[in-house]
């Protein structure tokens, strides 16, 4: 059975954007899915939210394993990659407007309290998928790029879907590509 945990990003909730949605999709399909409200969700920490999930003992990180991050939830599953046992390696990863550092921000900083070990971290996945816009208000393109090439990541770029959020409307409270993403990460 495919497992799938998805991660919100700061300031959000499960109920925020696509995360619901997606959920809805894939356990219609029958994967097992984990959407959790993350702790301090406005200001998010690498050490709180990997502790956090690994916490859930109900919840495996295996070869049957797809894990998606939106922004700093994406950031988050970087950092638990790095924190997952030796031999713990996951299907894919698929990061959306994943940023490499605090972009400047106060309420970021605890998520780069140690740096990417990238050789650590591609060790526990199969393959990453970036999803970057050109215009995304908060993250620079330049981010994903130097994130896809530190991971051997493929970097896909949307034109014109800001943060992939509804701030841009409501066309995202879904997201019917990430559905062709999960599906090619299956297949391979």
């Amino acid at each position: 059975m495919t497992n799938v945990l998805i991660l919100h990003g700061t300031d959000a909730t499960p109920d925020s954007n696509w995360f619901m949605w997606l959920k809805g999709k894939l356990v219609g399909r029958g994967y097992r899915v984990w959407l959790p409200q993350l702790p301090d969700a406005d200001r998010p920490s690498a050490k709180t939210y990997t502790k956090f999930l690994k916490a859930n003992k109900q919840f495996r990180f295996d070869d049957d394993t797809i894990l998606i991050g939106h922004s700093s939830g994406a950031v988050a599953i970087l950092n638990l990659l790095q924190h997952l046992p030796a031999k713990s390696r996951i299907k894919a990863a698929i990061l959306v407007s994943a940023f490499k550092d605090d972009l400047g921000r106060d309420d970021l900083v605890d998520l780069f309290g140690e740096p990417f070990d990238f050789e650590k971290i591609k060790q526990h996945c199969g393959k990453f998928s970036f999803i970057h816009a050109d215009n995304d208000p908060y993250v620079p393109l330049e981010q994903a790029r130097y994130l896809a090439e530190q991971t051997d990541g493929e970097l896909i770029v949307f034109e014109g879907q800001g943060h992939f959020n509804t701030e841009i409307g409501p066309e995202y409270e879904q997201f019917p590509e990430l559905i062709q993403f999960i599906d090619e990460a299956i297949a391979d």
